[in-house]
C-alpha cells in the first residue's frame, strides 16, 4: 500500500459502503481497530529502533540535548498518516484480508 495516497486529514465516508464487505458496520469496525493496532505497534517499534542509536547512558530528564537528526525523525512519523486512515483506505482498496471466527455448536 503506498502511503502516499492516504489523506492526512481526516474524510467524510459513507458508513453504508464501508459495511457493505462484511454486511456488518460493527464488523468492519472491529476489522479496522485491529488492523489500525497493527499499524501503530509496527510503527513504534520501527521508530523506538530508529530513536535508540541517539540513547546515551549518560542521558537523563535533566541532560536531555537537542540532536537535529533525532528531531527530525520524530517529525517524520508525525506527518505520516494516522494508523486509523491507513486501515480504512487498505480496506476500501480491497487490500485487507480479514476472517471471521466460527463459533462451534454443542
Amino acid at each position: 500500500m503506498d502511503r502516499k495516497k492516504v489523506p492526512t486529514n481526516t474524510v467524510t465516508r459513507d458508513i453504508k459502503y464501508l459495511a457493505e464487505p462484511t454486511g456488518n458496520i460493527y464488523k468492519t469496525t472491529v476489522v479496522l481497530y485491529k488492523r489500525a493496532n497493527q499499524i501503530a505497534a509496527a510503527e513504534k517499534k520501527e521508530l523506538t529502533k530508529k530513536l535508540e542509536d541517539f540513547k546515551n547512558e549518560r542521558d537523563s530528564m535533566e541532560e536531555m540535548f537537542e540532536n537535529r537528526e533525532q528531531i527530525e525523525i520524530s517529525k517524520y512519523y508525525e506527518r505520516q498518516p494516522k494508523p486509523g486512515l491507513v486501515a480504512i483506505e487498505e480496506f476500501m482498496e480491497g487490500d485487507l484480508d480479514y476472517r471471521t471466527a466460527k463459533h462451534e455448536e454443542e
